[in-house]
């Protein structure tokens, strides 16, 4: 007995030692990246990360970025990126050294990191023993996550407090809750620093080769300039930056002959006869992605957004993806049926009944479920593929993972739909016209996007290549130092 309590002493002795000596290096990893952003906030954190990102590399920053969202990847200071290894593909926020290990390894001037924790306790961790962000970033307080946050927004507002940097600067687009942030902050020594939308013009954004928000742009910009990076520069190195694989995007597929097939219903508008049969070659779909817009508020918000540009059209199907961890997200996408109003809604993975209870009765005929986790993903597609009409439209929503990243794979599978004539908006025909060009073309800005309270998940309009896949035909941004100041760390600048 005393020889396996001494085993256990011995045991314990050593993980404290480790732990210290693991402690210790990463602390010094930290003191090699003088400037530390730590991004945080419910909606749009990846894409900020990338914008901030651009914003430095076109200041001549030597800068290095990691994202968590859709798709977790490491950005290295050329801009080019892998995706971030997970055993057993389960995250956790101890990823985080290995991610400053690699990012000190280049001696960058920056290094640009999404938090990755839910839990508030997490999120100070991260922030505290983890990052020890020099500059901070709260995007925004939306509705999600309450169960680990809430119940209510203000909750939501003081939990993601907690990854503020203390002592040092903090820069946030949140208007609503401002004041309980503006608290939050001066009780950790923290400068508050609102960027204001309305300081990004309409041209500004026009350079952009993908659909992003004011909000967004606002806040790389002031970033930049803590750093010492000059706005056009900072531009520039935006517009080049790659979007986030997770954004908005619509691609058009035409099904071929075979899976053309049509199952109506009483609650289903189309009549093939009516309108001519089927096209030649197989129906028309345009499929929008907005599994990324994962909270009921942003994912209305995407799909009039769509709607209004003409980039998807009626008649309209959703789809909702369940995961067996987010029965309370389910049940919200479930409930916003009747503002969507679609012809068909299609409901996948599991538990397919946590989505379907929540549709208000006079709308869950119009449900179709396809759930199970271990359905077939080429069946269900096939299902689907046969009960849409004609020339329709399919939402995606929920939660991306699981059987919705199966069905993204199969849809991709598809061959494109390249013709041009029958786009509604003129702005959008002018994206498919020019993919690498600005989505907004000549036209305004939308009013919608210049309303602070209007956000949806940054995204692009884009075909099988995304936008970025071809130089910007700009010239390439100017060298431009940052000068550091004292809250940027407490070690040397190089």
């Amino acid at each position: 007995m005393l020889f396996l309590f001494s085993v256990l002493v011995v045991s314990c002795a050593v993980l404290l030692v480790a732990g210290i000596v693991e402690q210790r290096r990463h602390f010094t990893n930290l003191t090699q990246i003088p400037v530390r952003v730590l991004v945080n906030g419910i909606r749009g954190k990846s894409s900020i990360t990338r914008l901030c990102a651009g914003a430095l590399r076109g200041g001549g920053l030597l800068t290095v970025a990691k994202t968590t969202g859709t798709a977790a990847r490491f950005i290295h200071p050329d801009a080019t990126e892998e995706p971030v290894y997970r055993k057993f593909g389960i995250a956790n926020i101890v990823e985080q050294i290995g991610i400053v290990r690699r990012a000190a390894a280049y001696r960058p001037d920056a290094l640009v990191i999404e938090c990755m924790a839910v839990m508030p306790p997490l999120q100070e961790i991260n922030q505290t023993k983890l990052i020890q962000s020099t500059i901070g970033v709260l995007c925004n307080v939306r509705e999600d996550h309450l169960a680990e946050m809430g119940p209510t927004l203000d909750d939501v507002a003081r939990s993601l407090s907690r990854s503020m940097p203390v002592g040092g600067v903090c820069v946030t687009a949140e208007r609503d809750r401002f004041d309980i942030l503006k608290e939050e902050a001066d009780a950790r020594d923290c400068e508050l620093v609102y960027a204001d939308p309305d300081t990004v013009t309409d041209e500004e954004l026009r350079g952009f080769s993908w659909f992003t928000f004011k909000e967004n742009v606002a806040i790389a910009l002031k970033v930049a300039e803590l750093l010492g990076v000059e706005r056009q520069t900072a531009l520039r190195g935006m517009y080049e930056a790659p979007p986030d694989p997770g954004v908005l995007s619509v691609q058009r597929y035409r099904i071929p002959d075979e899976q053309s097939s049509f199952i109506p219903d009483e609650q289903t508008s189309y009549d093939p006869s009516a309108a001519g049969g089927f096209p030649a070659g197989g129906k028309r779909l345009r499929f929008a992605n907005v599994f990324a817009a994962n909270d009921p508020e942003s994912t209305l918000m995407n799909v009039n957004q769509l709607l209004d540009l003409g980039a998807i059209s009626r008649p309209l199907n959703v789809l909702i993806n369940c995961r067996p961890d987010r029965v309370e997200r389910n049940g919200q996408m479930g409930e916003i049926v009747p503002q969507l109003a679609p012809d068909q809604v299609f409901v996948i993975g599991h538990p397919a009944k946590s989505a379907i209870d929540a549709i208000p009765g006079e709308w869950r005929s119009r449900a179709v479920d396809l759930g199970g986790d271990r359905r077939d993903p080429d069946g269900l597609l096939a299902e689907i593929l046969r009960r849409l009409g004609p020339d329709s439209s399919l939402v995606a929503v929920g939660n991306i993972h699981g059987q919705g990243e199966l069905l993204l794979e199969r849809l991709a599978e598809l061959p494109a739909d390249d013709e041009q004539g029958d786009l509604a908006a003129d702005t959008f025909s002018d994206v498919y016209a020019d993919p690498y060009g600005s989505p907004y073309g000549d036209a305004s800005y939308p009013e919608l996007y210049a309303d602070p309270n209007y956000y949806p998940e940054p995204g692009s309009y884009q075909r099988a290549a995304p936008s970025w896949a071809q130089p910007a035909p700009t010239d390439p941004p100017a060298p431009y130092p940052a000068q550091p100041t004292s809250w940027q760390n407490p070690g040397e600048h190089r």
